[in-house]
C-alpha cells in the first residue's frame, strides 16, 4: 500500500514540471498553451490563473476525449499543444500530468508549487467575475487545510 505523498512522489518523477516564473514567462510570451486547473469548481471559483479552465481531477480521463458527457473540446484536441496542469499545492496537477501522459498528450507539464507558489512569486489570481485577488487573500485562501 502507498500513501498519498509516495503516489505523488513516484508520478513526479515521471512528469515534467514548470516553476511559476517559467509559466509566467510562457504565458508573457503568449504561448499556445492550455492551463488545465484539476481542482473542484467551488476552488475554482474562489480563485485561480486567468484564462485558466477547470476541468477537476474526477472528471479528467472523460473531458479528454470526444464522446462523453465530460468532455472537453479544448483538452480533446489539446494532445500535441502544451498542457499545463494546475492545482493549490502541485500534488493533483502532478497526478493529473501523469495521466494525461498515459492518455497521449505529447507536452504536459505541472506547475510545482501549484497556486500557492504562484501566488508568492506574486503572479495574480482571479475569482469567478475574472475580478484580480488581492495577494494576501489569495494567501489565507490558499494555505488553508
Amino acid at each position: 500500500m502507498k500513501t498519498f505523498d509516495q503516489l505523488v512522489a513516484e508520478t513526479a518523477a515521471q512528469i515534467s514540471h514548470l516553476m511559476p516564473w517559467d509559466l509566467a514567462d510562457k504565458i508573457s510570451r503568449q504561448e499556445n498553451l492550455l492551463l488545465v486547473d484539476v481542482r473542484e469548481a467551488h476552488e475554482f471559483n474562489a480563485m485561480h490563473i486567468a484564462g485558466a479552465v477547470n476541468i477537476p481531477r474526477g472528471i479528467l480521463e472523460a473531458a479528454s476525449e470526444h464522446g462523453y458527457d465530460e468532455s472537453h473540446a479544448q483538452l480533446a484536441q489539446a494532445r500535441d499543444q502544451q498542457v499545463i496542469v494546475v492545482c493549490r499545492s502541485g500534488k493533483r496537477s502532478c497526478l493529473a500530468a501523469y495521466t494525461l501522459q498515459l492518455l497521449g498528450f505529447n507536452h504536459v507539464a505541472s506547475l510545482k508549487t501549484g497556486l500557492r507558489g504562484w501566488n508568492d512569486y506574486e503572479q495574480g489570481l482571479v475569482g469567478k467575475d475574472n475580478l484580480q485577488i488581492d495577494g494576501d487573500d489569495a494567501e489565507n485562501y490558499l494555505g488553508r487545510r
